[in-house]
């Protein structure tokens, strides 16, 4: 009797570890994302685009991730004069996965980089030609998400959302925060 315990014991316990998913040794995601720009310069604040970024898992939990999105926006400042807001940021770090579920993929991540700030005024009174300022600033993210498995090697990140950090001297406020949501597929390729 108690052998036959010990069997069944050591049967769930297999199946359990089973259950959980292999991590994959390399992650690709591409998706659409929405950001929330911080800054009282420009009437529009909501700026649309999209993520890329690709994770190299080291372990079962650990990986190194490098990260690189652009978001836009144009909008009417007075009549004949529009502008055009285009934010980039190109950034690297650590992501932090659990891989313990077979359906759902929980991640956080750190990443530090550099953001790019493009604010074009283009003006139909004559005289006047368009007018760009570009800049550029330290930034900071940190956020996380969830990806949802469709198969073995594809997933859908149902969400990811990042406080991002920015520095941009020649506003008038010099530090940032902003927000990102992103969604989209994610590509796993390999296992750990």
């Amino acid at each position: 009797m108690r052998n036959c315990l010990f069997i069944i014991v050591c049967l769930l316990m297999l199946s359990a570890a089973a259950l959980a998913q292999d991590a994959p040794r390399i992650e690709v995601f591409g998706g659409y994302s929405y950001l929330r720009a911080d800054s009282q310069d420009f009437p529009e604040h909501n700026l649309n685009g999209y993520t890329v970024s690709g994770n190299v898992n080291l372990n079962k939990w650990f990986g190194l991730k490098a990260d690189f999105s652009d978001h836009y926006n144009d909008f009417q400042i007075s009549p004949g004069v529009r502008a055009d807001l285009n934010l980039r940021f190109l950034t690297g770090g650590a992501q932090f996965t659990s891989y313990k579920s077979e359906k759902v993929t929980p991640f956080v991540h750190v990443l530090v980089g550099v953001a790019r700030r493009n604010f074009g005024v283009s003006r139909a009174v004559a005289g006047n030609g368009p007018t760009n300022i570009t800049a550029n600033a330290f930034a900071f993210i940190v956020g996380g998400g969830m990806d949802v498995k469709i198969n073995q090697s594809l997933a859908w990140r149902a969400f990811q959302t990042d406080y991002i950090l920015t520095t941009f001297e020649d506003l008038r406020d010099d530090r940032q925060n902003n927000f990102r949501l992103s969604t989209g597929l994610v590509w796993k390729i390999g296992n750990q």
